[in-house]
């Protein structure tokens, strides 16, 4: 006997940040959670599983467009129609939705109750299904304490969204140990809430199946759900199921041998081929390109702005083909080749400006001088600027200390980097 077991699905999840990105593939990423749930339940129908379950987050807050429902209750009538029941608990975001409150949902959905556990049993496979949804979006009490006896000679599953101790990166919602889901006596977990796919324990099982799709570049790598198969009131299976349609990525490249700008972007397009060959899967990959190591091309990559390099870089990507890579945004994180005790050991004009550049930021002539131009380019800037600009604002109130010692690195690095 085999069932699915997913969580976090977050339907059609509003993508922030992307306005600012002419070139984004806002379809693709706008239907991304849809396609990838709707390719689940094609998993469930092809693979004729006994039913699925969804441990919470199946929407994404305080969302009011009930197009969202209406989509979910057509993928729950496919199940219907090939005879799939579907076990729903609803986690802290649905607690929040307008659509988890006032849509009537298809009778194959049977979805646990808010106020205490609550078991559905199926007698023709012996299986037991023990969950609670969430009543309020911050539930911070531990549910499982509740949760009845397991059924004697049944398979018994947990259905449960909760932080579980030891993943304090997500809000610590329903806390509850490993010791406490072990101590129900229960054969099988099925948890949500910590988007990635994670396995707190193997005897028994306790699963989380992590988010079916990647919606930001904190939600990296291959996402999806997990196939369970069960023999004899045992789980024997533990799948993992890929369903997301775009992959995010975080790409490092180190960057040390580069002499130059043109180098490093070469360095990048043949990592982004690299990627697209090993990670990709045959799905489109979103990257944020990270440039790291000390490299003589240091000063030169801020020339031009960032939105230069990124295009620069995106051209390497355009050349792997039509759709496979976009990229996200390009972070420079190198320094310079030449250590600051290296300028100091030569001999020559470098040497010179490094002295001089060295005592720029005790010199109150220089400081004024520099801030008389400044301040009036600062006072020009939108205000929201000056909070994604840290020097803007130190420059409104009059301090170019911290801009000196910035510039020092990548100038003098520029300079050696041209002879």
């Amino acid at each position: 006997m085999k069932f699915l077991h997913t969580a976090d699905i977050h339907l059609d999840s509003p993508l922030a940040g992307l306005a600012g990105y002419g070139d984004a593939p806002t379809d693709l990423l706008r239907s991304a959670t849809r396609e990838a749930f709707s390719g689940l339940v094609g998993r469930a129908i092809e693979d004729g599983v006994a039913f699925m379950i969804i441990a919470g987050d199946l929407y994404d807050g305080e969302w009011k467009d009930f197009n969202t429902g209406l989509f979910f209750v057509k993928e729950m009538a496919r199940l219907a129609k090939a005879g799939i029941p579907v076990f729903l608990a609803f986690g802290n975001h649905d607690a929040q939705s307008d659509v988890t409150r006032r849509l009537l949902l298809p009778g194959n959905v049977r979805v646990f109750g808010k106020k205490r556990p609550e078991t559905f049993r199926l007698p023709e496979l012996q299986v037991a299904l023990h969950g609670q949804s969430y009543g309020q979006a911050a539930v911070e009490d531990n549910l499982v304490v509740h949760y009845p006896d397991p059924v004697p000679g049944w398979l018994n599953i947990g259905v449960l969204h909760t932080a579980l101790e030891g993943y304090e990166s997500h809000k610590s919602y329903a806390p509850c140990t490993v010791g406490h889901l072990v101590a129900r006596g229960y054969q099988f977990w099925a948890l949500g809430h910590v988007h990635e796919y994670c396995l707190p324990s193997r005897q028994p099982p306790i699963v989380f199946p992590g988010n079916l799709q990647g919606r930001h570049v904190r939600e990296t790598g291959p996402r999806g759900a997990v196939l369970i198969t069960a023999e004899g009131g045992e789980i024997v299976g533990i799948e993992r199921v890929f369903t997301d349609v775009v992959r995010w990525h975080m790409l490092e490249v180190a960057v040390d041998t580069a002499r130059n700008r043109d180098e490093v972007v070469f360095l990048v397009g043949r990592q982004l081929a690299e990627l697209v060959e090993r990670q990709a899967d045959g799905r489109p990959l979103a990257v944020r390109v990270k440039l790291v190591g000390r490299t003589l091309a240091h000063g030169e990559l801020f020339l031009g702005g960032r939105d230069q390099l990124r295009a620069e870089v995106t051209s390497q990507a355009a050349a792997l083909g039509s759709g496979k890579v976009w990229i996200e945004k390009v972070v420079v994180g190198t320094s310079p080749a030449l250590r600051p005790a290296d300028f100091g050991a030569r001999q020559d004009a470098i040497s010179d400006l490094a002295r001089l550049l060295d005592q720029a930021p005790r010199d109150p002539e220089l400081k004024h001088s520099l801030l008389d131009d400044l301040q009036v380019l600062a006072g020009k800037v939108p205000g929201e600027l000056l909070d994604l600009v840290p020097h803007l604002r130190a420059i409104r109130d009059g301090d170019v200390s911290a801009l000196l010692e910035a510039v020092k690195p990548g100038l003098l690095a520029r300079l050696v980097g041209e002879g």
